[in-house]
């Protein structure tokens, strides 16, 4: 659909949630509550930026021969303006970072617990059902080391018991 075609299409009608960009005018130092009538141009504004800046983006994949937009057709939308361009790649980035982000993370358990017994299995190393923890007592006395615990001032100290 060309500019002009698209201009009156979405008068008075609001796109995005009034709150919202309330509270984007806010953030850009407005007041708290703004004047309805400005969310209301904000929106269309707003609106019409992004209209065009799909249709220009459309029209490059159009002229490329595909019908799915791709970032290329964006960047080429907005070659003009290398603000905006950097920030939609800034943007991208981040995304592309926290996408390989869960990949790593939501890995199911289960399957790194199958796949280490199976690694486990493969090379013959299987796990002992004790505990080897060198053999240590759970129930060691400090005297028996030749300490002893004495309470002085804020907080307990180890000292020999012979430096009496």
């Amino acid at each position: 659909m060309e500019p002009r075609a698209r201009a009156g299409k979405h008068v008075g009608k609001e796109t995005f949630n009034p709150k919202e960009i309330a509270a984007l005018l806010y953030a850009y130092g407005d007041v708290r509550d703004p004047i309805p009538e400005t969310v209301r141009v904000l929106d269309e504004i707003v609106t019409e930026f992004l209209e065009g800046v799909c249709f220009e983006a459309s029209r490059h994949a159009q002229v490329a021969g595909r019908q799915k937009l791709k970032f290329d057709d964006f960047e080429f939308a907005l070659r003009r303006n290398p603000q905006y361009l950097g920030k939609v790649k800034a943007m991208i980035e981040k995304r592309q970072t926290i996408k390989e982000m869960r990949k790593t993370f939501n890995q199911d358990d289960d399957a790194l617990m199958k796949d280490m017994a199976a690694r486990d299995k493969d090379t013959g190393n299987a796990k002992p059902e004790e505990d080897e923890l060198l053999d240590l007592d759970d129930d060691l006395d400090l005297k028996d080391l030749g300490t002893e615990t004495a309470s002085r001032g804020s907080g307990a100290k180890k000292r020999k018991i012979g430096a009496r």
